[in-house]
Formats: C-alpha cells, structure tokens, sequence
C-alpha cells in the first residue's frame, strides 16, 4: 500500500469516527440523497455532516470510484502530463517544466500524477500543480504562516491547499514562489 493509500485510509477512518457512521452508511448516504455531482455532493456532506472541504471530496472520490488517482491508473508519467497540457492547456507545459525544474533540487519526494494535476508528496502532500483553466496555472502550496503577500492567495480552512499561487507564463517561476513551495516541502517531511 503506498503512502497515499495509507493517507487515504486514516482520513476515511477520522471521517467515520467523526460523524459516527461506516462506509457503508455514508455510501448510502450520498446515494440516498440523490446528487450524482462531485461538487453537489461535497457540499452537501459539508453542511449535513459539518465536514471540511478535503474529508468531504476524498470521501465522495472515495464512495463514486472517481479520484483523479484511478483516472490516471496504468498510464506512464509522460501520458498523464500529454493529457493534462493538451489543447488550449498546451501552453502551460514550460510552467510545469520550470516548476519540476526547480522542486526536484529540493531532495526526495513522490510525484503522483492525478487527471488533471500533479500532487507532491512527503510523508503528507506539500503542493498540487497544474492547469486550472484554459488560462491560468495553478500551485497549490501546504504550508502556515506565510506572510500576506498579494501573490499568495489564502484559501478557506479545510481546502486542498493553504495558499494557490496563480500563474500564466514561465517567468513568474521566481525566487519568491520556489522559496514558498521549499518551506512547504520541508515541513511536509
């Protein structure tokens, strides 16, 4: 079982014992409730079982088999990042390659392609990159206490990520932004 896996595992076990229910029941649950959506459903487990952002979408990827993990299952690195910069994502394939450039000085850590981004890990996950929409790239960054900084954008407790970073060409790979991405690489270890 890989480390993800396991990570998986314990937040599916935090879930159950947090709202009292199985598997099972929240399994039947979310179909009772007769939303097909993700983002449908992880709301809904948000306000009817005052989950957080995270434990609600991993258990709805958990419950419909739908985890960007399975969409990228048995495809070789370079077919998942072919898939995720193709189109009008294309362009973002040197932000990528800048960023990689960059973190993989940092020292050992696991790349886990997902559909449509990349997840880096240590023992936890310390960043997710990729294309968020036809015309911005996005770094999601694990990390506390960074200081205010119009770059960095705080997110709400509970998402993926602590801060995302918004970028749109290859030269916005800074000092700055590298330097955030190492402080959340060595406290993810």
């Amino acid at each position: 079982m890989s480390t993800l896996d396991k990570a998986i595992q314990t937040q599916i076990e935090n879930i159950q014992k947090k709202t009292g229910m199985s598997l099972g029941q929240l399994s039947a649950f979310i179909k009772k409730s007769g939303l097909s959506k993700h983002g449908e459903i992880r709301d809904m487990l948000k306000e009817k079982l005052g989950l957080g952002h995270g434990d609600a979408g991993t258990l709805v990827h958990v419950v419909l088999k739908s985890d960007g993990t399975r969409a990228a299952e048995g495809k070789s690195m370079n077919d998942v990042l072919d898939e995720i910069f193709s189109g009008a994502k294309a362009g973002f394939r040197p932000i990528h390659d800048a960023l990689m450039k960059h973190i993989n000085k940092f020292g050992e850590f696991e790349i886990l392609p997902k559909k449509g981004y990349v997840s880096l890990r240590r023992k936890k996950q310390f960043a997710m990159i990729g294309p968020k929409t036809n015309t911005r790239y996005e770094v999601g960054i694990n990390a506390k206490d960074f200081k205010k900084n119009k770059r960095l954008l705080e997110q709400p407790k509970g998402s993926m990520c602590n801060y995302i970073v918004n970028l749109t060409d290859a030269k916005e790979v800074d000092a700055e932004l590298v330097a955030w991405i190492k402080s959340a690489y060595e406290s993810a270890g």
